[in-house]
C-alpha cells in the first residue's frame, strides 16, 4: 500500500516538474498559458472518475444498505467535487489570460460545470438534513445518482451544441492542435497522475472515517 502512494508521489513530482520545463509550441491566442492543460484538463477527467465510483457506490448501497457503501459514495463524492472545484479555479486563470476575463456567462461550458459542482454541493446539504442515518443514506443514494448521470449532459453534450470560446470552437485552436505530440508526453502522465492522487485521496479519508466510527461507538 505505501509503494503504491510513494510511486504517485514521485509520479507527480515529475509530471509537475516537466509541465513547467518542457518548451510549449507556437499556439495562438493560448501561448504559455497552455501549461495549463496539464492541470485544468486531468481535474474533469479525475472528476469524472470519483463521481463514477460514487455512483457505482451508490448503487450498491441501495442494493444491499450497508452503510460501507454510503460511507464510500460520500468520500467518492467529496474527492470528485474537489477536483470539480480545482477545474474551475485552473479555468477560470486560464480564461483571465485567453479571453481577458475570470469568469464570462458567454461560455456555456464554464457556467454549466459551475451549476454541476452545485447539485453536488446540495449533495451534502441533503446529508446534513436527515439524524436517522440509514434514512440520509438511502435518499442520498438516489440524489447521487440522479447528480452524477447530469454531468455527461451539462459538461460534454449540452455545450457541445452550443457556441462556445473553448477550443475547437471558432477563433481558438483546435484540441488536436492543443495536445501537439510534445504536450501530450506530459498531459497523458498527467491524468494518470491526478488519478492516482484521487484514489490516495479516497483512502485516507475513507480511512478517517472508519476510525472516527469505531471512536464513535467506543465511547457510547
Amino acid at each position: 500500500m505505501k509503494v503504491w502512494k510513494i510511486l504517485v508521489a514521485v509520479w507527480m513530482t515529475i509530471v509537475i516538474s516537466a509541465g513547467f520545463l518542457i518548451q510549449i509550441p507556437e499556439i495562438a491566442i493560448l501561448e504559455q498559458s497552455a501549461r495549463n492543460l496539464f492541470l485544468h484538463v486531468p481535474m474533469w477527467f479525475t472528476m469524472m472518475i470519483a463521481f463514477s465510483m460514487a455512483f457505482y457506490f451508490s448503487v450498491r448501497y441501495l442494493n444491499d444498505e450497508h452503510l460501507k457503501w454510503d460511507r464510500k459514495a460520500e468520500t467518492a463524492t467529496s474527492v470528485g467535487l474537489l477536483f470539480g472545484i480545482c477545474g474551475l479555479l485552473t479555468g477560470s486563470l486560464w480564461a483571465r489570460f485567453t479571453w481577458g476575463t475570470w469568469w464570462t456567462f458567454a461560455e456555456p461550458r464554464m457556467n454549466l460545470a459551475a451549476l454541476a459542482m452545485l447539485i453536488f454541493v446540495a449533495y451534502f446539504i441533503l446529508r446534513s438534513a436527515f439524524n436517522d442515518r440509514e434514512k440520509s443514506a438511502k435518499i442520498s443514494a438516489i440524489y447521487n445518482i440522479f447528480g452524477v448521470t447530469t454531468i455527461p449532459f451539462l459538461l460534454y453534450i449540452i455545450p457541445r451544441q452550443l457556441p462556445s470560446l473553448h477550443p475547437g470552437a471558432e477563433g481558438n485552436p483546435a484540441f488536436s492542435e492543443i495536445t501537439a505530440p510534445e504536450l501530450r508526453y506530459i498531459f497523458y502522465p498527467a491524468v494518470i497522475g491526478f488519478i492516482g492522487l484521487s484514489f490516495w485521496i479516497m483512502n485516507v479519508v475513507n480511512r478517517y472515517k472508519v476510525l472516527k466510527e469505531r471512536t464513535t461507538l467506543s465511547g457510547s
